[in-house]
């Protein structure tokens, strides 16, 4: 049976990603793993069953609009509870992650990549 295991992003700033992912969202770190010369190259944030690689990398960051018509992946999104999106919307906003776009079941922001993140109490309107 096919199920969900993980998603890998990259990262430039791993301190950053953790801060988003661990700390504002609240996602607990599950692993960290280290390079050959000792320095954190991986941390992985439990999401449900799976988890999300946050992996070290050194290339620069795109700026994309957010909707573009390149393909490839477009966002992560993580379940909420209808009744608990304002406040999730104020606390992305207060820590500099202010919305970006919504629908009636979803809000988005960027982490600090400037990956799409959604956060989203589909089916409940």
């Amino acid at each position: 049976m096919l199920a969900f295991h993980h998603l890998a992003v990259q990262c430039r700033d791993l301190a950053a990603a953790e801060r988003f992912y661990a700390g504002i969202l609240g996602l607990p770190v599950i692993a960290r793993h280290r390079d050959e010369a000792g320095a954190e190259r991986a941390i992985w944030v439990g999401a449900g069953e799976g988890f999300l690689a946050l992996e070290r990398c050194g290339g620069p960051v795109e700026e994309r609009p957010f909707r573009d018509q390149a393909p490839g992946f477009f966002l992560f999104a993580l379940r909420i509870e209808r009744s608990e999106r304002a406040a999730w919307e104020e606390r992305l906003a207060a820590a500099g992650h202010p919305k970006v776009a919504e629908t009636a079941f979803t809000f988005y922001v960027r982490d600090p990549e400037g990956n799409r993140i959604g956060l989203s109490h589909h089916p409940e309107r």
